[in-house]
């Protein structure tokens, strides 16, 4: 059940980004434990682990969190979120950060100055094969903005290529173009408001 504030105080940060959110996310259940930052494939790059947003929050600082990159770099691949002890889930606290962030103009405020291209990377890929494609999307990003990167990700690419765990090309999902009506009909109805 989603925590609840009652008449005798104010809601918090922390209760306004759990209302926000779908669904019942357990926010509050975070034991700083570290997992969804260990977890994290763009945990390098992001000014905060989740964790450390999650702590941000309850401290009640609303414009650095509002600020952080840390939402705009989430691939939104919900490895945190299945491997979280406490069931938090994490993914759509951070789309809810997103929308915050934009409602309330601290986007272009952000660090995250090269977050909409990485996201516009990212959902080209999805919109065009039903998925992310890892070696694509990294690619395209350290090329574009930190070329130098690219070259000290190469020992952990041929480790993941080694281990079958990174395509070289992009794998289109069954019924794509299902996918792509649903995707279409949603810009539809969204660019109506």
């Amino acid at each position: 059940m989603k925590a609840t504030t009652t008449s005798a105080r104010a809601p918090t940060f922390l209760d306004e980004v759990i209302a926000r959110t779908p669904g019942e996310p357990h926010l509050e259940r975070c034991i700083q434990c570290g997992t969804c930052g260990g977890s994290c494939p763009s945990g390098a790059d992001m000014e905060h682990t989740p964790r450390g947003l999650f702590a941000l929050i309850n401290a009640g600082l609303r414009e650095e969190v509002l600020r952080s990159n840390t939402p705009w770099y989430c691939v939104s691949c919900y490895y945190c979120t299945v491997r979280c002890p406490q069931q938090i889930h994490i993914t759509d606290v951070m789309y809810t950060l997103k929308r915050m962030a934009i409602d309330e103009g601290y986007y272009t405020e952000s660090t995250a100055r090269d977050a909409p291209e990485f996201s516009k990377t990212f959902i080209d890929f999805v919109e065009s094969n039903g998925r992310s494609f890892e070696l694509g999307l990294a690619t395209a990003y350290h090329l574009r903005y930190r070329p130098l990167n690219a070259v000290t990700m190469a020992p952990m690419a041929l480790g993941m290529l080694r281990k079958g765990r990174m395509d070289l090309t992009p794998t289109k999902i069954k019924g794509i173009k299902q996918l792509q009506a649903i995707l279409n009909k949603a810009k539809e109805l969204g660019g109506a408001k």
